[in-house]
């Protein structure tokens, strides 16, 4: 959920002045991000998110209720952020902002601005749904009462008291 507030927040306030006049505006971003950036938080969070994703459904795997909840919102995080930022970000942050300036001509940094943006909505989405399973999985482990998460029981309601009335 964190990862996808972080998504959020870049593509309302970084993403609009990086992205809006392609080739200038990216040389303005390259200018600006030089002590730190996107590619400084986002690389440790999503090992992090990973990581604590794994782990996560490790430790719930035999929670019928949260497992393939959990375990979907690892493995949409996995292949939403880290697997499509492979193959199809890097490649691109390495065009925009690592190659040097003049290297490609303003027709191509701006076709591959556009594709980074149009891939980055699919990210976002990937996000959003990542975090919608994270928390639908929190939201039925907080529903579990206390003493059936310590011994692994489901409890129902009605009465155990056996009377009936």
């Amino acid at each position: 959920m964190m990862s996808f507030g972080g998504v959020a927040a870049e593509t309302v306030m970084l993403y609009p002045n990086i992205f809006h006049d392609a080739p200038a505006s990216l040389e303005r971003a390259r200018d600006f991000l030089t002590v730190s950036g996107p590619s400084d938080y986002f690389p440790p969070l999503g090992a992090s998110v990973v990581l604590l994703g794994v782990a996560t459904t490790v430790l719930t795997w035999r929670d019928r209720r949260l497992r393939w909840w959990v375990a979907a919102a690892t493995m949409v995080f996995v292949a939403g952020e880290f697997l499509f930022s492979v193959v199809f970000f890097w490649p691109r942050n390495e065009i925009m902002f690592v190659d040097p300036v003049g290297t490609h001509s303003p027709q191509y940094l701006r076709q591959v601005a556009e594709e980074f943006v149009a891939g980055h909505r699919v990210r976002l989405v990937g996000g959003a749904v990542t975090a919608a399973l994270a928390f639908t999985a929190l939201l039925r482990w907080a529903r579990t009462p206390s003493g059936a998460r310590s011994t692994g029981t489901v409890v129902t309601a009605g009465r155990s008291d056996g009377s009936g009335g």
